[in-house]
């Protein structure tokens, strides 16, 4: 169920590792949807041996195709990078500077991906059968139910993927899901509570008109993948009703672009709002103004444009990508803003930025912060505490023992002690546990 990268830099190593199971071995991985650390190892499964077949929706193996192409070309330039620094500083990493995977070993996944469709139960494997539900975290997201049956007997497995909000723009609603024996709950978000709606339009707005009137740029670090397009949906409402100034809008990232792409080969899995837009023409990627960066020419001329101008740029943590030229040339300004509209994990660059550092080191300079640093969290999505024991509500027994995975341990302990008190069994898995089910 899923195999995914590891992004923080204190798990980094974690990559390296040789996996827990024979890859050979597999007959098949589930796949709940196309984020990084949820997808990102597939290549180095299969260059390990792994070749079963790889079951998530259509849209998720679209999106997986680019995510994976781009992770492995980071993976290349990050190996030269280390290379070059060990040799001018005469010394060794604790792994060769090679790429974890190659573009390659990519080429050899992609024709492992087999189309899975929500609600119909998908044969496995001997005894195994999954059913995909919409997980309405990102295009294409799923959770999966595995059922499988020994000696007469049926138990159920519900694996939660990441559990996506309720009444948010562009894609449809998490699905309740029936009741399971073992739950596997993911808890990114299980201590907090989102801001709405309102909050968000209203916070974003401020960031723009506040920028324009500064005269700087307002540099968002995005996702490629769901957030972008969320952003892009919210400037274009707020355009429409002159809520804010007409400023030009890049966003410079040929992922985020493709990924783009992606969505409208899909309007079946949009909600009701997002299929009335673009009937009526009022498509969120494709107002006036809006411009999609490729080339990197063009991405180095926007540090030369004066005036104002959103700049939407990967990767969301400021971890690699063409943000961290942005940065670099606005994060000293006063008149520019750095926007967060995503979760900045532990040892990342952006939660470097957003924790308040005064000075910052990005493409090996050291930087003065001088620029203004804000954050949207409503933007997030992932369910926040309250939702994710929404989503946990169609569970009208308690289950065997539910299992709270994907959350930094605060979190995770939050979300616990909330869903202990209903009485149920919980259990917070450490690294590498392995537990028998009944």
């Amino acid at each position: 169920m899923d195999c995914g990268l590891f992004q923080e830099r204190k798990y980094q190593e974690r990559n390296w590792n040789p996996f827990q199971v024979e890859p050979a071995s597999l007959q098949a991985v589930l796949l709940t949807h196309a984020h990084l650390d949820h997808c990102g190892l597939l290549p180095k499964l299969v260059r390990e041996g792994f070749r079963g077949r790889i079951f998530c929706t259509s849209a998720t193996a679209e999106i997986a195709r680019y995510v994976l192409l781009d992770s492995a070309r980071l993976a290349a330039e990050d190996a030269a990078s280390k290379r070059a620094r060990h040799e001018r500083e005469g010394r060794e990493g604790p792994h060769p500077a090679v790429p974890l995977y190659s573009e390659e070993d990519v080429a050899r996944t992609l024709p492992l991906f087999a189309a899975a469709s929500y609600g119909r139960p998908l044969e496995v494997g001997a005894g195994l059968t999954a059913v995909f539900r919409e997980a309405g975290h990102i295009l294409g997201s799923a959770s999966v139910r595995l059922e499988y049956g020994r000696d007469g007997t049926r138990r159920s497995v519900l694996f939660s993927g990441d559990v996506g909000r309720w009444d948010r723009p562009i894609i449809r609603d998490p699905e309740p899901l029936e009741p399971s024996d073992y739950v596997l709950l993911e808890s990114t978000y299980g201590g907090s509570l989102h801001e709405d709606t309102a909050g968000i339009v209203q916070a974003l707005a401020e960031a723009v008109v506040s920028t324009r009137r500064a005269g700087g740029n307002l540099i968002v670090p995005s996702f490629a993948l769901e957030r972008t397009q969320e952003v892009l949906y919210y400037l274009s409402r707020l355009l429409a009703a002159d809520r804010i100034p007409h400023v030009l809008v890049f966003v410079d990232s040929p992922m985020a672009v493709e990924v783009t792409e992606v969505f409208l080969h899909h309007p079946d899995l949009f909600d009701e709002e997002m299929r009335r837009l673009m009937l009526t023409g009022a498509s969120p990627f494709a107002f006036p103004g809006l411009a999609m960066v490729r080339s990197v020419a063009q991405s180095k001329s926007l540090n030369h444009l004066r005036g104002t101008a959103v700049i939407i740029a990967g990767s969301g943590m400021c971890t690699g990508g063409r943000i961290k030229h942005h940065l670099s040339a606005n994060i000293g300004r006063r008149e520019s803003t750095v926007l967060f509209v995503g979760y900045q994990a532990e040892g990342t660059l952006g939660r470097e930025i957003l924790s308040g550092a005064r000075q910052v080191r990005i493409l090996g300079q050291t930087h003065r912060v001088r620029a203004r640093v804000r954050r949207i969290s409503g933007f997030s999505a992932h369910a926040d505490r309250g939702e994710l024991e929404r989503w946990l509500q169609p569970q009208r027994q308690p289950p065997r023992r539910l299992f709270l995975t994907h959350g930094e341990p605060a979190a995770a302990e939050a979300l616990a002690a909330s869903i202990r008190s209903r009485g149920w069994e919980v259990h917070i898995p450490s690294y590498g546990e392995r537990v028998e089910l009944e």
